[in-house]
């Protein structure tokens, strides 16, 4: 297998009195390289940084509360009768007692749980329309994303199909010898440059006036982006293995239209706006 890659590594950093997982270190750099990515244009916009300290509570709860409720829900809901305190605790307690942490988080379920805390603190906090928030949230969200599925590859999860090709990456960790897609580095690639663009947008055109445009981009092309990935992934829920398209893509699909219809908006009152102060 000349061109594939043997991917074997530990489950993380041993301390000798604990070990640092990589999958919650990268959830460590996430939020953090978030946070200074946010005050730069918090300071851009002359805003007040203690705002920001609240910002990052409400955006890191809504995050792992979002994405554990929607992972269940989307994926797991037997977990509700069955296990319910499993749920909301890193415990598994049936049908034995283990240490679990918490795994199991599912990207839509983030985003439902961010975009509700993000309203919450435009209304609360900020005191202003919320698609001041989200279209500059965005930013830090799509740099944060790429460190998620490196997370998801450093933990041997969320694995692609089988290449049926020396073209690949073989997850020693579970047991394999043949190669799969590297769809989590896929995803990865493509949410750098979801970024880049976004980044971009911000800093060095004037588009950011359009309100809702960064948000309603940002939409559109995470999902698109999530969408096209899932054909090179295993399906998350194997009885669903035979669905035209699985569950990761029919819940991409409103969210890709909430993206457009949002991008539409802003385009028509950016020129209504426009027309009335000409």
């Amino acid at each position: 297998m000349l061109f594939s890659i043997e991917w074997n590594p530990s489950i993380g950093i041993d301390l000798g009195i604990f070990t640092i997982r990589y999958y919650s270190l990268m959830f460590l750099v996430a939020f953090v390289a978030g946070w200074y990515l946010t005050k730069a244009i918090f300071i851009r916009e002359n805003q007040p940084l203690e705002k920001l300290d609240k910002l990052l509570i409400y955006t890191v709860v809504a995050t792992l509360l979002g994405a554990r409720l929607g992972h269940v829900l989307f994926y797991q809901s037997e977990l509700f009768l069955e296990d319910p305190l499993s749920v909301f605790l890193p415990f598994q307690f049936v049908p034995t007692f283990k240490f679990t942490g918490f795994a199991g988080l599912a990207s839509h379920g983030a985003t439902i749980g961010i975009a509700i805390a993000l309203f919450y603190y435009a209304k609360k906090v900020d005191k202003r329309h919320p698609a001041w928030i989200f279209d500059r949230v965005v930013i830090p969200i799509s740099f944060g994303a790429i460190f998620v599925r490196l997370g998801n590859f450093l933990n041997s999860e969320i694995i692609g199909k089988p290449t049926n090709s020396d073209y690949g990456v073989v997850f020693k960790k579970l047991g394999e010898d043949f190669a799969r897609h590297p769809a989590q580095l896929y995803e990865a690639g493509a949410y750098l440059v979801l970024f880049l663009l976004l980044y971009y947008m911000y800093w060095k055109t004037p588009i950011q006036k359009k309100q809702g445009i960064l948000f309603g981009t940002f939409f559109a092309l995470m999902w698109s982006i999530r969408f096209v990935v899932e054909y090179f992934k295993e399906p998350q829920v194997p009885e669903r293995a035979d669905w035209i398209i699985n569950t990761g893509q029919i819940l991409s699909i409103p969210m890709i239209i909430v993206g457009l219809i949002v991008i539409f908006i802003a385009n028509r009152n950016f020129k209504n706006k426009t027309h009335e102060t000409v």
